[in-house]
């Protein structure tokens, strides 16, 4: 096991502004799951990204977690789970996996597993005290963990090569998790007529567990000598609680009830069986309200006819509804009454005093924008997320933070933490790379790719403003003719950040070239270079 000290060793700060998972812990603590690896914040202003080593080796580590970017993050209690990825030309591999059973301190004991695979003889795969036969997987390559669930004696994984997984943690052992094949609607593993006996042990009839698609790998089954693999084997999401584990993936949704000796009995629902909105299911939360187990579902279309939308099922799965059409949804978290959608154009909170209210409706929250007055200056400290995109949402109650409640939301461009309820006000956390010097970023600039918001691409301009009231830009071109000028005054709350939209003074997007920028405050004059790329 390892020790990790926050203020000796790990970095002061996020190191990406990518934050994909936020997963609150004890009475204050955020952690994150971050493009450059995995932080925390522990208050409202210390947040520390831990420190990562491109050398770590499969057992306990020491002030560190491996390389890469983090692609799941989840917490049960004290304890905290986290998966790592790396990209390398155009292959994302999985790049392992770190597990405490106590997150909540200044010093955390870490235990480090290399990314899950086979060997080329794991063609047939322990389960339950039996086995079923399954096509080895054995490459880190496509293998990344994408979601994980706690619960009881387990921990969950999921991975669009690696399929289901799970993490006995008695036994200290992984293993494969078989479900239905496509066409299957239930795949019943504790029922004993369901396996034959053999000189290995009992083995799951009529099975095999192939994660390749349809029309590539023959399956060995004799009496089905042409089947082939299976995006139901394919798996995206996961959520587990008291008996119960479901598990979205590539065809649909599937609902386990764990028996004995960990078997699963699992029910398949899917569109064109259950009439789920999109085949890809990437995103599953759990709504608990009144005694009722709400699930729900972020679908993106997998075949013609399919949505990227919302589904959710108040029955256990025996009717599924959908929502949100034609949104492409990332992530979903709920809080009692409370449901938050992060999706590609914002974040949506679903307006209803009665969540089993089938049509209900819904209302987006404003970009995030940040207004902190400071002290008796008269100015703010302005920032704003300049994204649309929300890709996790997370509805705090904890007193910390807020009387009433706090929003947390990660995007592409930074963390914001709801000043209120409303989302009216947020204080937003970035990297920051120097805070005493002036930069632009992304450089280059793209104004059709970059920081979109309402189908605007904005530049950030950094520049870290102590005195002066306005700041004053102007932009020149190569030819030093001016282009484009602004004030921005630190005065009115409504100013927003310091940026660019890649616009000349008529409007019009300017060419591609190299421009400069030059900033007067706090009487001085700051000049740096842009380079815009259409």
């Amino acid at each position: 096991m390892s020790v990790v000290d926050f203020d000796t060793t790990a970095f002061k700060g996020l190191k990406s502004n990518s934050i994909s998972d936020i997963v609150p812990l004890a009475d204050t603590l955020v952690w994150l799951g971050t493009g450059a690896g995995l932080a925390v914040l522990r208050d409202t202003s210390s947040i520390f990204t831990i420190t990562s080593n491109a050398s770590v080796t499969a057992g306990p580590l020491s002030n560190e977690t491996p390389i890469g970017g983090v692609s799941a993050l989840v917490a049960s209690k004290k304890s905290l789970f986290a998966a790592f990825a790396t990209t390398v030309v155009d292959t994302t591999f999985g790049n392992g996996l770190i597990y405490s059973t106590d997150a909540t301190g200044n010093s955390i004991d870490w235990t480090y597993f290399e990314q899950p695979v086979d060997t080329e003889a794991d063609s047939l795969a322990p389960f339950a005290k039996r086995f079923f036969k399954t096509l080895p997987i054995t490459v880190a390559g496509f293998n990344v963990t994408y979601d994980a669930a706690i619960s009881g004696n387990y921990i969950w994984i999921t991975s669009w090569a690696g399929g289901l997984r799970r993490y006995n943690i008695s036994q200290k052992v992984w293993e494969r998790v078989p479900l239905p094949e496509d066409s299957d609607q239930i795949l019943f593993t504790c029922e004993s007529s369901n396996y034959e006996d053999t000189q290995s042990g009992d083995v799951l009839k009529d099975f095999f567990l192939n994660p390749r698609d349809p029309w590539d790998g023959v399956s060995p089954k004799s009496d089905k000598p042409h089947a082939y693999g299976h995006h139901n084997h394919k798996a995206f999401s996961v959520i587990a609680y008291s008996d119960t584990v479901w598990v979205g993936t590539a065809n649909g949704i599937n609902r386990g009830i764990i028996g004995a000796n960990g078997c699963v009995d699992w029910t398949h629902f899917s569109p064109t069986t259950a009439g789920l909105s999109g085949g890809f299911v990437v995103g599953l939360a759990l709504q608990e309200y009144k005694g009722h187990q709400i699930v729900w579902a972020a679908t993106v279309a997998a075949q013609p006819g399919e949505a990227n939308a919302a589904s959710y099922t108040v029955d256990g799965g025996d009717t599924w509804h959908t929502t949100l059409q034609g949104e492409r949804v990332y992530n979903i978290s709920a809080a009692d009454s409370i449901v938050l959608v992060a999706s590609r154009s914002g974040l949506w909170k679903a307006v209803t005093d009665n969540p089993l209210d089938v049509a209900t409706p819904w209302a987006k929250y404003q970009p995030a924008k940040q207004a902190i007055l400071l002290g008796s200056t008269g100015t703010y400290s302005m920032d704003e997320i300049l994204t649309d995109g929300v890709l996790g949402a997370f509805y705090d109650t904890r007193p910390f933070y807020s009387s009433s409640a706090t929003i947390w939301i990660g995007t592409w461009d930074g963390l914001g933490r709801a000043m209120d309820p409303h989302g009216m006000n947020w204080q937003i956390y970035r990297s920051n790379y120097d805070a005493d010097q002036v930069y632009a970023y992304p450089n280059p600039f793209s104004p059709y790719e970059h920081n979109q918001v309402g189908g605007q691409g904005y530049v950030h301009i950094h520049a870290n403003v102590k005195i002066s009231y306005v700041v004053k830009m102007n932009i020149y071109n190569f030819a030093m003719e001016q282009v484009y000028s602004k004030n921005f005054d630190r005065r009115q709350a409504t100013t927003g950040s310091i940026k660019w939209d890649g616009k000349d003074t008529n409007g019009r997007v300017v060419d591609n070239g190299t421009y400069f920028i030059r900033l007067e405050y706090d009487q001085k004059i700051k000049w740096m270079k842009l380079i815009v790329i259409k």
